[in-house]
This record gives structure tokens, sequence and C-alpha cells, in this order.
């Protein structure tokens, strides 16, 4: 044998047996990670989380890449034959990897198409490949060979083509399933062959996007249904491709944009709540925590979509038309309300991205500022249709008057299932990320039910006990808090005097006890400043305690979501909700005809003029100068509540509304009428509070007048007076280690400072020892109490309270 002949045959063996090594080397590791036969028969693609409402409709996601999955059989045949046709028309014929077209491409350096196959195509994708130099395109290129082999051998042609498509990426949306509800607004299965010729034309590059280059994107949509009539299965004939070309480019194009969509503020405030659940819960297919945004899960919510559109109605509706009164007081009086809070702007001015962009380029403090006094062309929220307008401002007074836009929260709960029905955070998502439900803010009166529930439940009152005005017990002085009259009386038209002498009959401790049983979470100041409603207390929280009143005494934990299932449809998690009883069925009954009268007689009475065919019950709430309007009301099915205030206490309205009743009230009588006037909903089945056998009208009434008369008797007509004056919110400091229930029931505190803002100041007094004042014993008056209460009411009855 010639020399020359043992060389090539040493050369040619030798690469062989090199060649063999690197494939062999690849395929366990060397060269980079692969993944393992059971990964390979269990391919994970990273899959969006879907939220879907109780009524079955997509409400978002949550994702790292926003994907769907679909089944081979919910995909067009129209977009599989574009797709071979377009991409590997051997693709029934090899076994993942197409020799032919491999040839093609070395003959040819490439110039006529790539020889990847669809399987090909699948393996890169799960490596994450397809970026690099020469060499490293051609390791990539053995592994990705072999994990197609493997693909090959563990699946079917259909399984194949299926995992391509819910991994290819269009742009930044990625499966056939999310770019067909994008681009047609139509699912997979339902593509004419015209649109999935756009979308497979698409896979080659996004320079055939539809809506930013649709000449470009028509031509290829032409060229894939040619694929079509010349590749090998001939899916169209000559005169079906000539008529498919013949149509005009329609698309039906919506971008996915997670600012909208379904009650956006809920999505966000579940995103939390569920990755505790994934950290707290092992995906036995990996080992470790679940991934929110990775592993397909989907999350069955709560809400109802149509009740959604009514609660975010309602927060249109009545929104601008308050906005007007707070606009005119700014007009007239801003000034004097900014005064002394000029450093809240410029501490927001650090939270914006023109300061955040300034400071990265390394401009002083100073010279930032200077920028936010230069008026600029920008945008702003405005209540029209588009919720924005053009305008020119300094970003200084750009940011005053996003701060001086009243904000709300409005949520609606079942109070029997807990089941939370729709979930309004704010005025407008894409302007105001910051959820109000969720945020703690002044209750106002709202407090007062739970402290009359107690005058009931454990002082024995009824709505006819008599409760004197006047002077009352405060902190260890007697203090003029307004009129008194009868229990109906006090609570119908928000007294002040009455929900003092309360808490000091039952004690401030047991108040915030009985708060705590009912659902309140949040720490209450242990001072007779609770009784005004200076307790900052989340919306959620407050409808958790209401639940007790339509339903029947139990107080019932609000929940989100019904239940988790992964990928696959297998439930992981269902959720109930948790009930328990506060109080007796007779005096939840009692406090919900009590409630009535608010709304019948008191200071929601203007929720009479609205067509809801059932009773409501509810209460209003004011704290100091309007700075915050609360209504919490139910009807025998449904509960909710609605706030409203600007972000910073210290704005607010001063005068010129009824507080609660005229800031929030018509927020809850616009949803209730939309909901009630919805048939679909199956609201309307129970048109009156049901009583429990337990109650009789002997032991609560004992009023010939009948109820009307019990609410009317009160010696002064009053609104909600909210939470009172700067000077009511007398708070002892404690320190924080010492136990609520050491603290005494009630102490002489020292009075802060007049101030507007109506969260409670003071400062110890450390030269006066505290006092013990009115007694706490939970039962009811004594006959010594009650004449010393009569002739208390002889003395501050003579109608010259005001």
């Amino acid at each position: 044998m010639k020399r020359s002949v043992k060389i090539f045959w040493r050369i040619f063996i030798g690469g062989l047996v090199f060649v063999i090594l690197l494939f062999v080397g690849a395929n366990f590791g060397l060269l980079g990670k692969m993944p393992s036969i059971k990964q390979l028969e269990n391919p994970e693609a990273d899959l969006a989380t879907e939220i879907y409402s109780s009524d079955g409709i997509l409400m978002g996601k949550y994702y790292s890449e926003n994907r769907s999955e679909v089944k081979y059989n919910e995909i067009s045949p129209n977009a599989i034959h574009a797709l071979i046709a377009t991409e590997d028309e051997r693709f029934y014929d090899h076994s993942g990897i197409d020799a032919q077209a491999v040839g093609r491409v070395v003959f040819t350096a490439g110039t006529q198409g790539g020889g990847s196959t669809i399987t090909q195509q699948v393996a890169k994708m799960m490596l994450g490949q397809g970026k690099g130099n020469i060499l490293k395109r051609g390791i990539q290129k053995i592994k990705e060979w072999i994990v197609a082999v493997k693909l090959e051998r563990n699946f079917t042609k259909e399984e194949i083509i299926t995992l391509y498509l819910n991994r290819a990426p269009w742009a930044n949306v990625f499966g056939i399933r999310n770019a067909s509800r994008m681009y047609f607004q139509k699912e997979p299965k339902d593509l004419k062959i015209e649109e999935a010729a756009v979308l497979i034309g698409m896979l080659k590059s996004y320079y055939y996007n539809p809506i930013t280059r649709p000449k470009e994107s028509m031509d290829r949509r032409n060229t894939v249904i040619n694929q079509m009539v010349v590749c090998k299965e001939k899916y169209l004939t000559e005169a079906e491709a000539t008529k498919l070309k013949a149509k005009p480019l329609i698309t039906n194009f919506k971008k996915i944009d997670e600012n909208v969509g379904i009650a956006p503020y809920f999505r966000d405030v579940l995103k939390d709540k569920l990755k505790d659940w994934c950290l707290a819960n092992v995906n036995p297919k990996t080992g470790e925590p679940y991934n929110l945004h990775r592993d397909g899960l989907k999350i069955y919510t709560t809400i109802n979509s149509k009740m959604q559109q009514y609660a975010e109605e309602a927060v249109v509706q009545h929104m601008p038309v308050i906005q007007k009164k707070l606009d005119w007081i700014m007009k007239n009086n801003g000034a004097k309300m900014w005064k002394g809070h000029e450093s809240t702007i410029e501490s927001a001015m650090k939270y914006t991205d023109r300061w955040k962009n300034l400071s990265e380029e390394k401009m002083k403090e100073a010279d930032i500022k200077k920028t936010f006094f230069i008026p600029v062309k920008m945008k702003v929220f405005a209540w029209n249709a588009k919720r924005e307008k053009d305008t020119t401002m300094t970003p200084y007074d750009s940011i005053k008057y996003h701060k001086q836009l009243l904000q709300t929260s409005f949520a609606a709960m079942d109070p029997k299932t807990g089941e939370v029905k729709c979930w309004v955070g704010g005025i407008d998502y894409k302007w105001f990320k910051f959820d109000h439900i969720t945020t703690k803010r002044q209750v106002g009166s709202t407090i007062k039910p739970l402290i009359y529930s107690l005058a009931v439940q454990d002082a024995g009152y009824t709505p006819a006990t008599e409760i004197p005005g006047g002077s009352v017990q405060y902190g260890g002085e007697m203090k003029y808090f307004g009129g008194g009259g009868t229990m109906a009386n006090c609570l119908a038209f928000s007294k002040n005097a009455a929900a003092v002498r309360i808490t000091n009959l039952v004690g401030v401790k047991r108040v915030i006890e009985f708060a705590t049983s009912a659902g309140v979470k949040s720490k209450l100041p242990p001072y007779t400043s609770l009784a005004l409603g200076a307790a900052e207390i989340p919306m959620l929280e407050m409808l958790q305690a209401y639940t007790m009143f339509p339903n029947k005494s139990l107080t019932t934990e609000p929940i989100l979501v019904t239940r988790i299932e992964d990928k696959s449809g297998n439930i992981l998690k269902e959720f109930v909700p948790e009930s328990k009883q506060v109080m007796s069925e007779a005096s939840a009954f009692t406090m919900v005809q009590l409630m009535q009268g608010v709304v019948k007689f008191g200071t929601a009475r203007s929720l009479n003029s609205y067509n809801i065919p059932v009773e409501m019950a509810g209460k209003t709430g004011t704290t100091n100068d309007n700075a915050d309007g609360w209504f919490i009301g139910y009807t025998p099915e449904l509960l909710a509540g609605t706030w409203v205030g600007c972000e910073d206490p210290f704005l607010r309205i001063y005068a010129g509304t009824s507080g609660g009743n005229e800031m929030a009230a018509p927020k809850w009588g616009i949803f209730m009428s939309k909901v009630y006037g919805d048939k679909k909903l199956g609201y309307g089945k129970m048109k009156t509070f049901e009583k429990p056998a337990s109650f009789s009208n002997g032991e609560l009434s004992g009023d010939a007048g009948g109820w009307g008369d019990l609410f009317r008797q009160g010696d002064s007509t009053t609104v909600d007076q909210g939470n009172g004056d700067a000077g009511d919110f007398i708070n002892e400091p404690i320190k924080e280690e010492t136990p609520v229930e050491k603290i005494p029931i009630e102490s002489e505190i020292q009075k802060p400072a007049a101030d507007t803002n109506t969260k409670a100041k003071s400062k110890p007094d450390e030269k006066t020892p505290p006092k013990a004042v009115l007694p706490s014993a939970i039962r009811p008056l004594d006959e010594k109490e009650k004449k010393l209460l009569k002739k208390e009411k002889e003395k501050t009855s003579g109608g010259n309270e005001y």
C-alpha cells in the first residue's frame, strides 16, 4: 500500500474515531449540559401561569416568557401544513436529521436555506442555543443532532410538531396560542390558511411583522402559500394558492398589555400571595418549589368578570364628580393645604425615572432638582375616555397634580363563602400601581357597628336604649361630643357621643378583642379614640369584620382563589373559607336592623334613590375634614365596601360634602344597581334579611310607634360626624413591648398640639399619672347606672348642643 494511501486511511479512520468520540462526549455532557432521557420524555417549556375568573375568562398571566400550551388537536391543520411546507417538507421521512438538507447546505454554503429540521429546531430551543461564532455553532449543532435523534425516538411526529409550536417565539410572546390571540384574536384551531401563513412566515424573522411591515409580511405570506403548493405533500393546488394570494393582509391585532385586562390591581396583589404558596410547595417533577413564572400553573380565582366590570364602571361614573369638588378646593385653598408639606413632593422626585436617569449620569443633586422646574411637554392622567391628556408643565407641578387626584378602593364579596367578587385598588392601574384595598387608612365611623355590637351582645342594649349626648368621659376628662338619642338613632346618624359612651362601658380592651375575633388583624390603638375611627385598617379586614352581620353572626375570611392546578389540569390545592361565630344570631340580626336604619333614615339615605330591589344595610365613615370617606354595606347576598381619599391624608375636601355618604356611597349604589339589574348574575333571590329562629321582636324593641320612630328619637339630627377634630386624637404613647392586656382601660392623656393631619400625634404627659375612669363591666346597666345616665341626658338634651 502506498504511503499516501496509508496516510489517507489513518486520517480518515482517525477523523472518524474523533467524530465518534466527539459525539459520545457531547452525549455525556463533555461539550455542555445535555438533557437527560427523563427530561426529554417530560420536556418542560417555560409556561406562563394563567389566571382565570370564576366565570372562566382569562384574566392575565405571570411569566418570564409569555407562553401558553395547546394540544395537537387544538392547532389548525392549516398552521401545521404551512409549517411543514416551509420549514421541513421531509419531516415525516427523516429521523431527526435530514441528510439531503445537510448536503444542500454544505454544497451551497447555506445560500439555498438552512438544513435544520423541525426536530432540530425543537432541540435548539430546549438547549437554549442559536448564537455564537462558527466554532461555537458547530459544537451546538452536534448537541442539537444528538437531542433531535433522541426526540425522534421518544416522541411521535405529532408530539414534536406540538412541542415546536408551543415553544416558537413570535417577538415577545411565545407559542402559537399567544401569537394567534395577539394578531387575530382567535384560538389556533380557528386559523384560516392565509392567517396561518402570516404567523408561520414570521418564524423566519420578526422583520415580517404584519403590523409594522405589512408589505413584507404579505410577500412572506405568499411565499409560504407557494411552498404549500410545491412541497412534497402538495397541501394546496395552484388555483387555491392564486385565490389565497389575492386576498388582502387582514389582522386583528391587540397587544398583550398587563396594565389592562381584568382586575390588574387584584392580579398584582395575588402574585405575592401565590409566590408564597409556590415557595411552600414542591413540584414533584423537578424536586424544587413551584415556579410561578415557568410552571404553567392555572389559577382559578373568585373574581367575577362582569361584577369586576360593574365595579370599574362605578368608579368611572362617580370619581370625576367628587374630584371636581376637590379641584375647586385646591384652586381656592390649595396653597394653604400644601403649606408645610412641600417635602412630600421633594421625596416623590427621587422615585421618578427622571431623577434615577440623571443620577446615573452623575449629575449633582442640586442640578437635578432644577430640571424639575423647567416646563416640558408630557402626558398626565385625566378623567376622559383615554384617561390621559397632553399638556405642558414642570415635572414638579406634574407630581403635585397627580397627588391632588382622589384615589379609591372598591371590593365586593360573598359574606357566606368569603369569595371576593371584584377588586378595584385605585382609579387607574396604568398610572397608579399602588393598591388601596390592602392599604391601611383611618376608618372613621365604619368602626362603630363593631362597638354597637358589643352594646347589644355584652351590655344588653336594645335599639330603644337611650344614650345621652353632651359631655362624655374621654381620656381622663369630660369632653363634649354632641347629641344623643336611642341607640337606633345614634347609629343611624353616627353620633360620636354614643360611640364613646359604649366604649367606656365595655372597655377598649374588649372592643379590641372583639374586632380581632371578627377578622381585624391590624394593630388597634388601645384608647377611646378607637370609638371615633382613629384606627387604620385595610378594606379587606373591614369587609371580613362586616361579614358577621349578613352571615348570621359568622365572620368569614375573604378568599381570592378557589383552586390551583398544574399545567395538566391536576388539582394541587383547593381553598375553602374559614368561618367562626363571634356573637349570637339574635344580636347579629339586631345589628342588621340598626344598620338598615343608616340607609333608610340616616347618613346613607341617599342610597334609596338607586334601583336596588332588595333590603340594604351599612355604615358610612368619615375622618377629619373629609380626608377619608367610607361606605361599607350589604344586602342579604352581597357585601361591598368603598373608600375615597388622596394618597396623602393632608389633602382633603374640608367642606362641601356629606362625608362618606357623598364621597363613597354613590359607587356602592351604582355597583349594586348594576349587579341586581343583571339577571344573568343570579342575585335578587333573597329580598330580605333572614330573621333567626331565636329572634323575637319583644326582646329588642317594645316601641309602639315602630322601628321608624326609634330611628328618629334623638336630641339632634346630624350627618356622619367622622372621627372628630384634631384635638380628639388623644392617644397615650406606649412602649412596643407592653401587651394590650396590661394597658389600663382608660388613662388621662396629654393632648397633642392642633394639627390638620388625621393621623394621631401625641407626646407623653410624664407629670400626670394614669387615672382609671368609667367601669368596663361587660353586663347590662344596673338601676343606679341607669339613673345616672338619665340625669346626664336631662342635663344635655336641651336641644342647644349645636
